[in-house]
């Protein structure tokens, strides 16, 4: 008796553009290996993402029809990134102890998977998160090269709109007097934030809340300047308020609120939470030399005693042991790593030779029919009808091609890399550096700790919190997973359909 298997396909709307990565190309792939496979289809499920619309119904249709249905415990995917968005996919997915193939990486997934297989998976993950990751530093690469050249990257504020048509930001009309009202009443120093709001109410109609009355009033965008990721820039937007009035709206606020003393510079601060009430544990100097730090009494006394700062790194320093991976664990992990990544590639050259040459054949084949026409061989009719079909094959070749974009393969093996080398070099580095740059280090590992007065329960950040757990838990194997084998031959339809 044939076993059931459930088929997920995933397309961004962008994405569903390309022909390579549509709705249908993964669908065929996934029927052909279930045939191959001996599968018997049970449901399919597509999600088609858009800008306007957040979540993934059919993921969580998906899930519910694994959850009812018991006898079903395969799921076949074309890879990694069809299936997940986030490590919570991840987890739900782990929890409802099913089979997952990736046929693309010619991988199978399951709870009885040795933990070399189970690692390499989670690091897949963990590229896969910082590839968006680095997509969204782009974008801020993109919006802080906007801010430098004077233009500010973000919504215009109250008084101001932007111009989408001339990509610039003018001044509102119907809001710039609002502002200009709001400035000249507060630097008169005859009202607090409270009755400068009511006032605004009264007289515009407008309300607006003492939080955003006081963004308002400091924020220099209103005499040219705008503030982006800690720097000052001189703005190209036209001022609305004049310089002179900006200083007095400034001297009033000054008298108004209290001075804000710096703080201390404490390395770890920030790192550390009471496991007795969950309060942040802070730090404080004793006799003008010796670093302690001890809860914040946020929920009263407390029994946690104070730490000296070198008995803090000292404790810290082991949470990083935690994620050494042996060193022939990780050389196998990053072989195998390159080993896909040169299959990868060279999947994508049979590819695009392979549709290449199918677009040249159809040129031939196009340019003989043409001089049949000429020579008067083939009717106008006939030609105009065949003429309309090979266009659309050419389009729809051409789609392929362009769908075959160069992979990040590459940015992916060294992104791989630099997390193995951290998780086997962290501990030894750290014990080598002053607390600044332990607490640097540790920042990159750790996102919280818990700590009592004996022991210390580290908080990791992805994917060193999927390391921790491998070496905590798994018995490490230097020999490959029988699950990690390589994908079957290919056939001309295999690799127009990929």
């Amino acid at each position: 008796m044939p076993r059931t298997a459930v088929l997920y396909t995933r397309v961004s709307s962008r994405e569903q553009e390309q022909e390579g990565f549509s709705l249908d190309a993964q669908s065929k792939l996934l029927r052909e290996y279930a045939a191959r496979s001996s599968f018997e289809i049970a449901r399919a499920f597509e999600d088609v993402e858009t800008a306007k619309v957040s979540g993934r119904t059919q993921f969580g249709e998906m899930v519910a029809f694994f959850k009812r249905n018991r006898t079903c415990r395969v799921l076949l995917v074309e890879k990694t990134d069809r299936l997940y968005r986030n490590y919570r996919d991840a987890v739900t997915l782990e929890d409802l102890d099913i089979e997952i193939h990736f046929v693309k990486e010619a991988q199978v997934l399951s709870k009885e998977s040795k933990s070399q297989v189970k690692f390499m998976h989670d690091i897949r993950l963990a590229v896969a998160r910082n590839y968006s990751e680095n997509l969204r530093e782009e974008v801020k690469k993109g919006m802080q090269e906007k801010a430098a050249q004077g233009t500010y990257p973000g919504r215009a504020p109250f008084g101001y709109r932007n111009n989408k048509g001339a990509r610039a930001i003018e001044i509102d009309p119907a809001k710039a007097p609002i502002v200009l009202f709001l400035f000249e009443a507060y630097a008169k120093g005859q009202h607090s934030l409270l009755s400068l709001s009511k006032d605004a109410r009264r007289v515009w109609g407008t309300s607006i809340s003492k939080t955003n009355l006081h963004k308002m009033l400091t924020n220099p965008f209103y005499v040219g300047r705008f503030e982006w990721s800690g720097s000052t820039y001189q703005g190209t937007h036209p001022p609305l308020i004049a310089h002179e009035l900006w200083a007095q709206a400034q001297a009033v606020l000054c008298g108004h609120n209290r001075p804000k003393y710096g703080k201390h510079a404490f390395a770890f601060r920030g790192l550390l939470t009471c496991a007795h009430d969950h309060c942040a544990v802070t730090a404080e100097i004793k006799k003008n030399k010796y670093v302690y730090y001890r809860c914040s009494h946020g929920r009263g006394p407390c029994d946690l005693p104070r730490f000296r700062e070198q008995e803090i790194a000292e404790r810290l320093g082991h949470a990083l042991r935690d994620v050494t991976i042996p060193p022939e664990v990780a050389r196998t992990i990053e072989t195998t790593l390159q080993r896909e990544q040169v299959g990868r590639e060279d999947a994508q050259a049979r590819d695009r030779a392979r549709l290449t040459h199918d677009l040249e054949a159809l040129h031939r084949r196009m340019d003989a029919a043409y001089t049949d026409k000429l020579d008067g061989k083939i009717a106008e009719q006939f030609w105009q009808r065949k003429q309309q079909e090979w266009e659309m094959e050419e389009a729809r070749i051409q789609g392929r091609i362009a769908g075959l974009k160069e992979t990040s393969s590459e940015d992916q093996l060294l992104t791989a890399r630099r997390i193995l080398e951290l998780a086997q070099n962290a501990h030894s580095l750290y014990v080598t550096r002053n607390p600044a740059d332990q607490a640097d280090l540790l920042r990159k590992v750790l996102s919280n700790c818990s700590i009592d007065a004996v022991s210390l329960y580290p908080t990791y950040r992805k994917p060193f919190d999927l390391i921790a757990k491998r070496v905590k838990t798994e018995e490490w194997s230097g020999r490959e997973d029988s699950n990690l084998r390589p994908p079957g031959p290919e056939s001309a339809n295999d690799v127009l359909s990929c």
